[in-house]
């Protein structure tokens, strides 16, 4: 799947599972909450892809995010292996929790600033291309919006280190629907499929897919976060 979809599948999973989190991981949650778990989960979910050279993750910051590919793509044995499993989706959630819990607020606005430029990135918010022009321009939305979040985030917002783990999960699914699958149970090497996207880009996923997974997520935010009702 390419970037764009793998971005709108985290919004969309976020916003379904909103409702469901207050009981679950026992917090509270405003509608600015599940704006921003929503956009950040969307950033999240191109987090597999950084054992990718030349990914939409690996142009979102130019050449930082290029080096930073590069190097997880050696570390992880290359594209779709280790960063592309169920252990990594655990990783990411439970480091991502970590650094809330234990490195504080400067750990937490440094997570939402990559999340978001990757969001930016994958959702097309920007200026076309790989150039400078781009890239410089996401990393200046992505500080704008991550100050902008820093007056509406908790201090340690316990829905973020989920957005992180969903997001790297809906990853997972969306490459499990195509021909080469996803290596979940890494290092067992086996793959896991069901295929309904035959080639990167088809009509099946520019025409139906993401289409439908945008209306869907709009509509779900429309119930969760855009009603009065505010989450308990």
């Amino acid at each position: 799947m390419m970037g764009h979809s793998h971005a709108v599948s985290g919004a969309m999973l976020f916003a379904a599972s909103a409702p469901f989190l207050p009981p679950l991981l026992g917090i509270h949650l405003q509608p600015a909450d599940i704006l921003m778990g929503t956009v950040l989960c969307a950033g999240a979910a191109l987090l597999p892809d950084l054992d990718h050279h030349d990914g939409t993750i690996a142009n979102f910051l130019g050449p930082v995010s290029k080096v930073i590919c590069q190097f997880v793509a050696w570390v992880s044995g290359g594209h779709r292996k280790a960063t592309h499993s169920l252990l990594f989706v655990a990783l990411m959630g439970l480091g991502s929790w970590a650094g809330i819990t234990f490195l504080g607020r400067n750990f937490t606005l440094g997570l939402t600033f990559f999340l978001l430029a990757m969001a930016i990135r994958a959702l097309r918010l920007h200026p076309p291309g790989d150039g400078p022009t781009a890239w410089v321009t996401v990393m200046g939305m992505a500080a704008l919006g991550t100050a902008g979040m820093n007056n509406w985030m908790p201090s340690a917002p316990g829905w973020l280190p989920y957005a992180v783990a969903l997001g790297t999960l809906a990853h997972l699914l969306g490459d499990c629907l195509t021909k080469q699958g996803a290596p979940l149970l890494w290092p067992h090497k086996e793959r896991y499929e069901i295929v309904l996207i035959k080639r990167t880009g088809n009509d099946i996923e520019t025409k139906i897919l993401v289409p439908v997974m945008t209306i869907a997520t709009f509509v779900l935010l429309w119930f969760t976060a855009v009603s009065p009702t505010v989450l308990t």
